[in-house]
């Protein structure tokens, strides 16, 4: 059974059979003592260290049925081994239902003594896996809990450290007298700014595996604004977002394809001397997918024929939306550019 002794609480007041059942437990290496009352006997189960529990029925102070509807109030109660002289078979299912562990019938026999030890070996060793598989569920969630905490600390670390690269692309581009190179040296900064903010999304999420990605993308537009403003833009993007949650790998590939649109929609859509807003929806439906628009005003593309700047915003579009499984539509280029991306449920 283990190396040191097993002890045993024996709740019952008949003198004879306790000293019978004392004499036959010891010889097979348990400890036992006894308590002759139902306050005698909880008192001794509260103060801990005990195995298990031999737990007679008929008590002069009332019944064992008693001592288990106490027990129940006990964080780590010890098993009880229930005993009883009577046969009716609702006794046992009573003390069961209550919380005993096992079930024997009372003799003044050896067979009674011998099924006891029995039944408190079985009583005991079902305890003892009981409390393994809980310390082994405390220790699998304590592990995963360390695991979430350095993930959440590695992701901060990442997001500072492409906060830092973004400030110096920043720094470079201010100090750039052609025009083309600061626009794309800007472009650059806004890329890595997307993604920094996820992993800042994620080191103040309790849940690192999924975004919530309403607050990711307004995140992204708060970003871009200050951005766009500091090369000249001035961006009027309007929101309405749908709360919907997506999981962390996906989202990556939503920012960047969000921050293209958004980007291509307030340098172009608009000619210089005119002034529009972009907005930026998205609509959770019943089945649990989501619709991502992007959509303006302005002079309107559907989508086909050279893009203008360089191309590099549609191809990073394309390669993300690649990344997803998703397709991305246009509408028909008729009073502004609409631009759709449906999300599958995840």
């Amino acid at each position: 059974m283990q190396t040191r002794p097993v002890h045993i609480l024996h709740i019952d007041d008949d003198a004879a059979l306790v000293r019978l059942v004392e004499r036959a437990l010891t010889r097979r290496g348990f400890t036992v003592e006894n308590a002759a009352d139902i306050d005698a006997g909880l008192a001794r189960i509260r103060a801990g260290g005990l195995d298990a529990v031999v737990l007679d029925h008929y008590l002069a102070s009332g019944t064992g049925l008693t001592v288990l509807h106490a027990m129940r109030d006990l964080t780590d109660p010890p098993p009880v081994v229930y005993v009883t002289g009577s046969m009716e078979p609702a006794l046992a299912v009573d003390a069961l239902k209550a919380g005993a562990e096992d079930y024997v019938l009372k003799s003044a026999g050896e067979d009674f003594v011998t099924l006891l030890a029995k039944a408190l070996e079985q009583a005991i060793n079902a305890a003892r896996m009981r409390q393994a598989h809980l310390r082994a569920e405390a220790e699998i969630r304590a592990a995963k809990d360390r695991a979430e905490l350095l993930l959440a600390e590695v992701n901060h670390r990442v997001g500072n450290s492409l906060a830092l690269v973004a400030a110096l692309v920043r720094m470079q581009a201010s100090a750039i007298a052609d025009p083309g190179a600061k626009e794309a040296l800007a472009e650059t900064q806004v890329r890595i700014s997307a993604i920094a903010n996820l992993h800042r999304s994620l080191y103040t999420s309790d849940d690192v595996r999924n975004v919530a990605l309403d607050d990711y993308l307004a995140t992204i537009v708060a970003e871009l604004g200050t951005s766009m403003s500091a090369s000249g833009h001035k961006p009027l993007v309007k929101l309405d977002l749908d709360r919907y949650s997506i999981p962390t790998d996906k989202a990556v590939s939503v920012g960047m394809i969000v921050t293209e649109l958004l980007t291509n929609a307030l340098k172009y859509a608009y000619p210089t001397e005119e002034k529009g807003e972009v907005r930026l929806i998205l609509r959770r439906s019943e089945d649990g997918a989501a619709l991502l628009t992007v959509e303006d005003d302005g002079i309107g593309w559907n989508g086909t024929g050279v893009a203008k700047g360089t191309g590099l915003g549609s191809r990073i579009v394309k390669a993300m939306a690649a990344n997803l499984g998703a397709t991305i539509t246009h509408g028909d280029g008729v009073g502004g550019t609409c631009t759709k991306l449906v999300l599958a449920e995840s």
